[in-house]
C-alpha cells in the first residue's frame, strides 16, 4: 500500500504543467540541479575561504630581527656588476650575470657567482686572478640589481601589474604594491595573505591591503621579508 500511495503523490506531480515542460526540454532537469549544485559549492567555496582567511594572523609590522633572517644583499642572475682591479684596469670591466648564474672576465672564462654577496664575489675573482698577477686587490660594484629568484618578492593574483620585485630592507606592503600597479577593481584586498619561510617553513599570514590602501590603515603595512609571495585573491561578490 505505500509504494501505491508513493506512487499516485508521484504520478500527480509529474502532471504539473511546469514539470512535464521541463521533462519535456533535453537535459532542463539535469541542468537545473546542476546549477544548485554548482551555486551550493560556490558558497560553500567562499564561506571556507572566508573562514581560512579570518584564521590567519596579521602580518608583523616589523621582522623579527632576532631569527634567522639572512637581509644580505646577494647576486643573482641578470644583476649588472662593475669589477674593479686596482691598478690594472685592463682586467676590470662592467658585466652582466648569466641566466645560469656565471660571469665572465678578462682571464676568467667561467665563474660561479649567483648567491654570493658583492664581497665573497670580490675574493672569488681575486682567487681566480692570483693565477695571473701578483696580489689583486678586487672591488665588485653592483650597477643593476635584481638578486636571486628565491630572495624576490613575489606578487601574483588581482595586482594590477603582477610580478617579482627585488627584495630591499625595510620595503613595506605598501611600497610593493605601489610598484605593481595597485590593486584592480575585482580584488578583495582584504582577504589577501603573505606566504612566508620562518625558519625554513612556510607561514601564512593575514595581510588587509583594502584596509591599508582605501582607509589609510597603516597598522596593516607590514615589512615584507626576501622570499615573500604575496597573494591577492578575487572577491567573490
Amino acid at each position: 500500500m505505500a509504494d501505491v500511495k508513493r506512487f499516485k503523490i508521484w504520478y500527480k506531480f509529474s502532471r504539473l504543467p511546469i514539470i512535464r515542460q521541463m521533462v519535456r526540454e533535453k537535459g532542463a532537469w539535469r541542468q537545473m540541479l546542476e546549477r544548485i549544485r554548482r551555486g551550493t559549492f560556490g558558497l560553500l567555496v567562499a564561506m571556507g575561504a572566508l573562514a581560512g582567511c579570518a584564521a590567519y594572523p596579521d602580518a608583523p609590522l616589523s621582522l623579527n630581527k632576532s631569527r634567522t633572517m639572512d637581509v644580505t644583499y646577494r647576486i643573482g642572475a641578470g644583476d649588472q656588476l662593475q669589477v674593479f682591479v686596482w691598478r690594472n684596469t685592463e682586467l676590470s670591466a662592467t658585466m652582466r650575470v648569466r641566466p645560469d648564474g656565471y660571469i665572465s672576465s678578462p682571464l676568467i672564462e667561467d665563474l660561479p657567482i649567483a648567491g654570493k654577496t658583492p664581497t665573497e664575489a670580490a675574493r672569488a675573482i681575486e682567487e681566480k686572478l692570483s693565477n695571473f698577477v701578483k696580489d689583486p686587490v678586487v672591488t665588485v660594484i653592483m650597477v643593476d640589481f635584481i638578486g636571486p629568484v628565491e630572495r624576490q618578492i613575489r606578487v601574483i593574483g588581482e595586482a594590477a601589474k603582477p610580478q617579482s620585485l627585488p627584495y630591499r630592507v625595510g620595503v613595506s606592503a605598501m611600497d610593493v604594491l605601489i610598484q605593481a600597479g595597485g590593486l584592480t577593481q575585482f580584488a578583495d584586498g582584504n582577504r589577501a595573505i603573505i606566504v612566508r619561510l620562518v625558519d625554513g617553513k612556510p607561514v601564512t599570514y593575514r595581510l588587509r591591503l583594502d584596509d591599508l590602501m582605501k582607509n589609510g590603515d597603516l597598522s596593516a603595512n607590514a615589512e615584507m621579508a626576501p622570499g615573500d609571495v604575496l597573494m591577492i585573491p578575487q572577491s567573490w561578490f
